[in-house]
C-alpha cells in the first residue's frame, strides 16, 4: 500500500516557522494502530487523517504518543492540502470530529478556522503548577482539556523555564501560559508532555480557552496574537460567542509517499 503525505506549516507564510503537521488523506480508516504507528515514525506533535464522508470530511489527529480530541494547526493544515493539493473547489470545508463539526473557510489568503470554545473557569493555582516554572502565574483558568496561567508580564512568557516533570503530574493535556502583548493583543505558550509535545510550536485548539479569556479582558472580539515558541506563529483571532475563529497562512514544505 501506497499513502500520500504532506508536511505542512501552519500558521506560517513560509517554511521553518509555524507549526509543522504531516497530513495523510485516506479513502478509508486505517487500523488505528497504523495510524499511531506513522504518527510515531513522523515524529511531529501531529499528523492528521481524513477520509471523505457524504459531502464532507472526517478528520483525527495523532501524536507521537495518543490520539487526541481537537487539534487546530493539524486542521488548518489539512484543509491547506484539500484547497492546495487536492483541487478542493467549495468556499469552505467541514470537518466531523471527536470535538464535533469544525469548519475552515479562505479568507484574502488566511485560513479561517471555526471551533467551539473551551468554557473556562477559575480554580487555584495547582500546588505542582505553583513551582512548574521559574516565573509564578498570578492567576489560574482550567478548560476543556487544557489549563491557562495568567502571568503579568509579556516578558514573562519569553523568559519562562518549565519543568515537566511537575507539568506531567498537573493530570490535564497541557499547560497555557498567556499574558497580554504589546505588539500583539496577547502572547502565548503550550506545554504538553502527557501527550509527548514538551512545548507545541503553535496551538490553535489552545486559543479556544484563550479567544473568550482576552475578548472578555480587552473587551475585544477581533484580536492578533502570537505564540513565541522557538519557531512562532501568529493567529488572527475572533470571539463569536460559543465559537472562535482562529486565522492563519499555511505552507507546504514537502510532499512523498507512505509504503506500507
Amino acid at each position: 500500500m501506497e499513502l500520500t503525505i504532506y508536511k505542512v506549516d501552519a500558521f506560517s507564510d513560509r517554511p521553518f516557522s509555524g507549526n509543522p503537521a504531516a497530513v495523510v488523506p485516506l479513502e478509508s480508516w486505517l487500523p488505528d494502530e497504523v495510524m499511531q504507528n506513522i504518527a510515531l515514525e513522523n515524529n511531529l506533535s501531529e499528523t492528521a487523517f481524513f477520509i471523505p464522508e457524504k459531502n464532507d470530511f472526517h478528520i483525527r489527529w495523532f501524536t507521537p504518543a495518543s490520539e487526541v480530541k481537537l487539534c487546530g494547526h493539524a486542521t488548518l493544515a489539512s484543509a491547506h492540502v484539500l484547497f492546495k493539493h487536492l483541487n478542493y473547489n467549495k468556499p469552505d470545508i467541514r470537518f466531523n470530529s471527536l470535538s464535533g463539526v469544525l469548519k475552515v473557510k479562505t479568507n484574502h489568503n488566511i485560513l479561517v478556522l471555526d471551533f467551539p470554545v473551551s468554557p473556562i473557569y477559575e480554580i487555584e493555582i495547582p500546588e505542582n503548577l505553583k513551582t512548574a516554572f521559574n516565573i509564578q502565574a498570578k492567576k489560574c483558568y482550567r478548560g476543556r482539556d487544557d489549563i491557562m496561567l495568567i502571568f503579568e508580564k509579556e516578558r514573562d512568557i519569553y523568559n519562562l523555564v518549565p519543568d515537566f516533570q511537575k507539568i506531567l503530574a498537573s493530570n490535564t493535556r497541557g499547560i497555557i501560559a498567556t499574558a497580554a502583548s504589546i505588539d500583539f493583543d496577547f502572547v502565548s505558550r503550550f506545554f504538553a508532555p502527557a501527550v509527548g509535545i514538551n512545548e507545541d510550536p503553535v496551538t490553535g485548539s489552545a486559543h479556544t480557552m484563550l479567544i473568550p479569556y482576552w475578548s472578555e479582558k480587552l473587551d475585544k472580539l477581533e484580536m492578533s496574537a502570537r505564540q513565541v515558541s522557538k519557531r512562532g506563529g501568529i493567529l488572527h483571532c475572533k470571539s463569536s460567542g460559543e465559537r472562535v475563529e482562529i486565522g492563519g497562512k499555511a505552507t507546504t514544505f514537502l510532499t512523498g509517499t507512505i509504503f506500507l
